[in-house]
């Protein structure tokens, strides 16, 4: 109660002498009992324990510190490296460091896809098996099996090359593929498991209880519909965290830890075509109360450590991104008390290590080297020659030629497969460059050439768009630029990515010509859309070559994902691309190259 000013002398007198009288009334009374309690043994400290937790994401089969593509070691100028082998290092150490028992290893997605690695045992030689004959072990399960990881979440690329292949490389690992929020599309139950529980012994004392839930990206039922549709669905991470997070907790887990395929900044980039958020690992820890800590993966970021405050509770949860490919290990540390026989956490922290501080692991190398070097011979493999050769160094702002061959690929692809009606329309293709480091070589050209060149498992359809909706579709597109007023210098440096549009996100056409004044606003940027010298009718109808991811509702793009089907076909954009090297025998650019699309600052030329 507070103590009025005006009588606060006399409160402070009448204080002093009660608390007088009280300690000398209080001294007379205890002095005897404190005598006898010098004989008491002091009381026992609470038991208290640490562990860790250690966590991978998006390794996208990067094994060994190499890229394919270039046929080289892995450098950068931050002095990066990557792969899982450096990874296993880390691991070891940080296990020596604090016991064996007292370290746990999760992963957050994204394993088996994104290497000529991860492409040979899908396709070439499948882990699926081949002929009748039975298929090799995935090197991602023989190293994850070696580094003796206890759980990893489901990622989106996982479901790229089928269901087979996906529950094949599951049952070839040691420890659960988690996925709370796939389920099974007939009897919508869990399609994967959706947690497990791990233990921390302490001497003496109860074990701590991990539980560990897993949840993937919603946004597989796009991406990859054509192999999920039908057979598999998939809900929100919050909507599944709700369910799990209280029944981990009502089995007894002290420690409550997701893994998530999902990133952290609750953005979406398919717009309205699901009712689900992509990036929702804040929003579950910000609306589901009881989680301890999540390791966050999906979006390539490194987020050492973030902390969201749950609304509910007031309980701040630890958040950590260890970036992509091994080029980064979260570490999660946990300490708690036992308190009335139950463990509590008192304090989670996260930080990231960077995997140039170590060596690769000797025994992954050991394991491994062998599919390695099988790889690398494939890859290097002439598949024929080119007279000139094609860079993207500047296919984010240019129509470059190596853009064109994607293009002149995919169109030849569709038309050779469309009805006889279709086949009267228009035919147009969309594409995005993928690598601005990519270079189809004058001279020898070799798998790992286009592979670079196209480096997803993306496969073709044919979409028919009017021109109205074509426009809409190029005007999206062009958000990828800042906006630049007429008469100021144009910075390539600065110039794209705006909106968080990424180079991937970003679809150039051709079979039509056209403008991108980025002098103007968005929605207002293509200017002199024509095909074949006529301005494009709001009611022309195209057939439009375009990938499965985008087809599909990748990266928002309106209209494509209903539009009419015209075509579509298992066979890979890249695979399609390494049949035409091939057939031909010789690339020559000058029989696909053409400028037709180019940026204008109203109205003039940029390059």
């Amino acid at each position: 109660m507070p103590v009025n000013p005006l009588n606060r002398r006399e409160f402070v007198k009448k204080s002093a002498v009660t608390g007088a009288a009280v300690a000398v009334a209080g001294t007379a009374a205890t002095t005897p009992a404190r005598a006898a309690d010098q004989h008491k043994k002091p009381a026992p400290k609470p038991k208290t324990w640490s562990f860790s937790i250690l966590g991978t994401t998006d390794l996208h089969s990067h094994v060994f510190n190499w890229d394919y593509y270039s046929d080289k070691a892995y450098s950068d100028s931050k002095g990066n490296t990557y792969g899982i082998a450096r990874i296993a290092t880390l691991v070891k150490n940080i296990r020596a460091e604090k016991g064996e028992d007292r370290v746990l290893l999760v992963d957050a997605g994204d394993i088996i896809q994104g290497t000529s690695l991860a492409s040979y045992y899908a396709s070439v030689d499948p882990i699926t098996g081949k002929d009748g004959k039975r298929g090799p072990k995935h090197p991602m399960a023989i190293a994850m099996n070696e580094m003796r990881y206890d759980a990893a979440a489901l990622g989106n690329h996982e479901f790229n090359y089928g269901i087979e292949v996906v529950r094949t490389f599951e049952k070839q690992c040691h420890f659960p593929l988690l996925g709370a929020n796939a389920l099974d599309a007939k009897t919508l139950k869990p399609a994967f498991k959706p947690y497990t529980v791990k233990r921390i012994r302490v001497p003496g004392a109860p074990d701590i209880k991990v539980g560990i839930l897993g949840l993937t990206n919603p946004g597989i039922a796009l991406w990859d519909k054509d192999n999920v549709s039908g057979k598999m669905t998939f809900t929100g991470l919050v909507e599944q965290a709700k369910k799990y997070v209280p029944r981990l907790r009502a089995l007894g887990c002290d420690v409550v830890f997701l893994t998530d395929h999902s990133g952290l900044d609750g953005s979406t980039s398919w717009g309205d075509e699901l009712p689900y958020v992509e990036n929702a690992s804040n929003l579950v820890a910000e609306q589901v109360p009881g989680i301890d800590a999540i390791l966050v993966g999906h979006t390539h970021t490194e987020v050492a450590t973030y902390t969201v405050k749950n609304e509910e509770t007031g309980k701040e949860v630890v958040l950590s991104e260890p970036y992509c490919y091994g080029y980064r290990l979260s570490v999660f540390d946990f300490e708690l008390e036992l308190e009335h026989g139950c463990w509590k956490v008192t304090s989670t922290t996260s930080t990231t290590i960077n995997s140039n501080t170590v060596a690769e692991d000797p025994t992954i190398t050991e394991l491994l080297t062998a599919d390695h070097n099988l790889v690398v011979k494939y890859v290097n493999t002439a598949i024929g020659t080119c007279t000139a050769a094609m860079s993207t160094a500047e296919a984010c702002w240019k129509d470059v030629p190596a853009i064109d061959f994607i293009h002149q690929v995919q169109m030849d692809a569709v038309k050779s497969g469309l009805s006889t009606a279709d086949a009267a329309l228009p035919l147009i293709s969309v594409a995005a460059c993928f690598s601005r480091t990519a270079v189809i070589p004058a001279g020898d050209v070799t798998i790992r050439d286009v592979a670079g060149l196209y480096i997803y498992e993306n496969t073709l359809y044919g979409k028919k768009l009017t021109g109205a909706q074509l426009k809409d579709y190029l005007e999206f597109a062009a958000k990828y630029y800042h906006q630049v007023p007429a008469g100021t210098k144009v910075d390539t440096s600065t110039l794209t990515n705006a909106n968080s549009f990424w180079d991937y996100m970003y679809d150039t056409a051709a079979g039509v010509d056209y403008e991108i004044d980025i002098a103007a606003a968005e929605g207002s940027r293509i200017k002199n859309l024509t095909y074949n010298g006529t301005a494009v009718a709001d009611d022309q109808v195209f057939v439009v070559a375009v990938n499965n991811y985008r087809a599909n509702g990748g990266s928002g793009y309106p209209h494509i994902a209903a539009a009419e089907t015209a075509y579509s076909s298992t066979n890979q954009v890249r695979d399609l691309m390494i049949a035409y090297a091939t057939a031909k025998g010789t690339i020559n650019p000058t029989a696909f190259a053409a400028t037709n699309w180019k940026l204008t600052q109203d109205g003039t030329a940029v390059f």
